[in-house]
């Protein structure tokens, strides 16, 4: 078993904030899609991505048909995606993905958070060695799949070969490279696969270990970083709970 793998199943991928706050990052995904590739689905394959993980966080049909249509709006504004690298409590590796309109804003919110935690705040890609960056994409398990038979054409498609299976919600989620994310998601719906929703994560590399008081630190600091409406994910490479 591969060590990102370990650290999925350990972790779950764990997000911290409440619906509310899923549904504007989701919000953010669903302009940035609009601007780059219109407002029907059909036509365009980010937006139905960001729909279908829409689906999967139970987020309205009203507010998702609203966000696209706050993003065809002449005064909306463009968000930028903007990653923010730093250490916090005793040498953990941070990243904070940001949707912005305002960077200024933006960088002075993480960086009063790192420093109220005695973090430091880097420079951009000066952590990057100790984060895998990885698609993600989940999607309904079609009755019949085969699922060594079609792991093998993903494989072709820079999919690992190690997946997630949910049984209770009947999903699979994949991991692969960022740069193949289109192909992959073209690949899965050309099978007839459903609600196939994808996004971007990073994958520590490098697992640190810390006691019960490091830990309360860092979740604070997470807890905190997740408060701003900019902020879409926040990654460690803290060892998850077991």
């Amino acid at each position: 078993m591969g060590r990102a793998f370990e650290y999925r199943k350990a972790s779950k991928l764990k997000r911290w904030g409440h619906m509310a706050k899923t549904f504007t990052r989701l919000g953010k995904q669903i302009a940035i899609a609009v601007k780059a590739g219109g407002p029907e689905p059909e036509n365009n394959p980010a937006l139905r991505s960001v729909i279908a993980t829409c689906k999967r966080e139970n987020m309205p049909k009203d507010n998702i048909e609203r966000a696209i249509k706050n993003a065809m709006g002449k005064d909306q504004s463009d968000y930028k995606e903007v990653t923010y690298e730093g250490y916090g409590s005793h040498g953990i590796a941070v990243f904070v993905d940001t949707l912005t309109d305002n960077t200024t804003r933006t960088v002075g919110d993480v960086r009063s958070v790192f420093n109220k935690f005695n973090g430091t705040l880097g420079t951009t890609g000066s952590l990057a060695y100790l984060f895998d960056h990885k698609c993600v994409f989940t999607f309904k398990k079609k009755d019949g799949t085969d699922m060594d038979d079609l792991v093998l054409e993903l494989i072709d498609l820079n999919v690992e070969d190690e997946f997630d299976e949910d049984t209770e919600e009947g999903t699979i989620t994949i991991y692969g490279d960022p740069k193949s994310y289109s192909q992959i998601q073209h690949f899965l719906e050309e099978q007839g696969f459903e609600d196939i929703g994808g996004e971007f994560t990073y994958i520590p590399n490098d697992l640190k270990d810390v006691d019960a008081e490091v830990r309360a630190v860092i979740d604070k600091m997470v807890e905190r970083l997740e408060e701003f409406d900019d902020v879409q994910n926040v990654y460690t490479n803290m060892k998850p709970e077991e």
